[in-house]
C-alpha cells in the first residue's frame, strides 16, 4: 500500500478492510515519513504496532 491510500482510508468514513500478515488491523495514524503507520489489531486486545506500509493489504 502507499502513503496517498493510507490516507483516503484514514479520512474515509468507510469501513475498509485493511490487513497486515494476514490479521485485519485499523490504521491509526501515518507517520511523517510516509514510509510507516501505527496500525491497532482488530478484537479485544487492541495491540497497536508500528509497520511499514508496503506490508499492509486491503481487502
Amino acid at each position: 500500500m502507499d502513503a496517498n491510500r493510507v490516507k483516503q482510508i484514514l479520512s474515509s468514513s468507510a469501513d475498509i478492510e485493511v490487513q497486515y500478515n494476514g490479521v485485519s488491523v485499523w490504521i491509526d495514524k501515518l507517520h511523517e515519513d510516509g514510509k510507516t503507520a501505527t496500525v491497532e489489531l482488530r478484537g479485544p486486545l487492541e495491540e497497536k504496532s508500528e509497520v511499514d506500509i508496503s506490508e499492509l493489504q486491503e481487502f
